[in-house]
């Protein structure tokens, strides 16, 4: 396994590329979502890897990124009552679990590969840490892929309910889950629409089960939250970069409407919706998500060889 040092934390990366000759490739670098890793992106990663490097990594203290570069308080557990994305800035040391540090990771990470300009592939959590790396970085962007994002409403009842219900399920994450026949199913089951390989979802389960508790928990105060509800409208109407805005048809986590209202705020922004896929329709529907992706980056699908 692979790994190198940004900002002080040890971050797991990977490569997916076809060797080209003396050509070289332009770089795409995928960011997963919450309670996830760049596994999941390892499929969608290896049908471009003819006209791109892919570049996997797993953000600060989720998949095998586990480093801490300052010591961690216990102040987290609180924050189940009281629910405050303040608090928990202020709990988890120098680094923080801001969506906008994540953008400062990415960078850096950029920095140490010696990546100057990079296609960022962003799903879920991953693509507001995207949409924020767009504007604070446009220079080192050509385009983007924003999959399973979009603007939302704040609600002080709802948002507090979640809190409370997430903070139970980043506390109760037995190892002993996974040993559960079926259980992977049941996990997931809310994210789908249609089936995917028992792989990924043993993966994503594995992912989750995996995840470190303050940032599991710090990320969702901080993604969720008044600010973010205020901050990222703001964020994709002031988009430069061109970027295609992905939606399943039937997302319970983030709604296509959701994508839809965001990508009406710029004409920067091209939106499409996979039919027939939730939360996932780079893997619910991998022939079709491909096609949109190719037809917005403009290269050809791969030829089909005669049998």
């Amino acid at each position: 396994m692979s790994y190198i040092s940004v900002r002080g934390v040890d971050h797991y990366y990977e490569w997916i590329q076809k060797p080209s000759g003396s050509q070289a490739k332009p770089v795409m670098v995928f960011i997963h979502g919450w309670a996830g890793s760049g596994r999941y992106w390892r499929s969608t990663a290896a049908a471009l890897q003819e006209q791109f490097d892919c570049l996997l990594y797993d953000l600060r203290g989720f998949g095998r990124s586990r480093g801490k570069p300052t010591a961690v308080t216990k102040a987290s557990e609180a924050l189940i009552e009281s629910h405050s994305p303040q608090e928990e800035s202020e709990a988890v040391g120098e680094l923080t679990y801001e969506l906008e540090e994540y953008t400062h990771d990415l960078a850096a990470l950029l920095d140490a590969m010696q990546i100057q300009r990079a296609y960022i592939h962003a799903h879920s959590m991953g693509a507001s840490i995207g949409t924020l790396f767009l504007n604070r970085y446009p220079e080192r962007v050509e385009k983007a892929i924003l999959t399973c994002s979009g603007v939302f409403e704040y609600d002080e009842k709802a948002f507090e309910s979640f809190y409370k219900f997430g903070g139970y399920v980043v506390k109760f994450r037995p190892r002993w889950l996974e040993k559960i026949p079926f259980v992977d199913r049941l996990f997931i089951a809310r994210f789908l629409h249609r089936p995917i390989p028992a792989e990924e979802r043993r993966a994503f389960l594995q992912d989750f089960l995996l995840a470190d508790y303050d940032a599991a928990l710090g990320t969702i105060f901080t993604s969720v939250s008044k600010a973010a509800a205020e901050l990222m409208p703001q964020e994709f109407a002031q988009l430069k970069v061109p970027s295609l805005l992905v939606s399943g048809e039937y997302d319970k986590i983030i709604p296509a409407d959701m994508g839809r209202q965001a990508a009406a705020l710029n004409d920067k922004i091209e939106f499409v919706v996979i039919p027939n896929t939730a939360h996932f329709p780079m893997l619910e529907d991998a022939p079709t998500y491909l096609q949109r992706v190719r037809e917005f980056l403009q290269i050809p699908a791969p030829e089909v060889q005669a049998s």
